[in-house]
């Protein structure tokens, strides 16, 4: 069943499929009795409106990490660059100034948390528990093994880890995704639950 969104989630940049959105609403909902939600890799917000929209709707919040300067393939030059998001004047991409405008076209303020930083700065001290983890940050391993490291021990018993982008196939995409998603499966701390299109979706056990 389609779900009800409080934009039209085809005018926010980003590269989510609707399934894979749907499927975030749904766990983002079913796991706002544990705690709160996290996301590494906001982007423009796509990501963050299904996430928030449960998140509201349960009542609960979502902190959204994002140092909002890009990804590797975002960067001038590379294959997924967007000229609309770069910056002149810094000389850097910047997407903030886009999240926020579709978080607040998504009346969405209240329910979600911004923090722009590095993951690896905004995990150094993190301390809260948190229902659901969305890893989709940088796709170097370094970049990968950074998020899945730094939060998802922080996901309570019955909560969700979600990764993106995993290509079990290399000549599909890259690898890191699926290598973080291969060890979370192996640490024995997690089970799967889906893959939806190329969202993976475990649960702490």
């Amino acid at each position: 069943m389609t779900i009800q969104l409080p934009i039209d989630m085809h005018t926010v940049k980003g590269f989510l499929a609707d399934a894979e959105g749907e499927a975030l609403y749904y766990r983002a909902g079913e796991t706002s009795d544990l705690g709160a939600c996290l996301e590494v890799g906001s982007y423009c917000g796509k990501s963050t409106i299904y996430l928030a929209s449960a998140c509201k709707l349960m009542n609960n919040i979502l902190f959204a990490v994002d140092h909002h300067r890009g990804s590797e393939e975002h960067q001038p030059g590379e294959e997924y660059h967007d000229n609309a998001l770069y910056d002149s004047n810094a000389q850097c991409m910047d997407s903030f100034r886009s999240f926020r405008h579709n978080i607040r076209a998504a009346q969405l303020d209240d329910w979600v948390v911004p923090i722009v930083a590095p993951s690896v700065v905004a995990s150094r001290r993190w301390n809260t528990p948190l229902g659901m983890v969305f890893i989709d940050g940088g796709h170097s391993l370094e970049a990968a093994m950074t998020d899945y490291r730094g939060w998802s021990r922080h996901i309570l018993p019955g909560g969700i880890l979600a990764i993106h982008d995993i290509f079990p196939n290399p000549a599909d995409g890259g690898q890191a995704p699926y290598t973080i998603y291969q060890l979370a499966l192996n640490s024995g701390q997690f089970e799967a639950l889906e893959m939806v299109n190329t969202l993976g979706i475990l649960r702490r056990v």
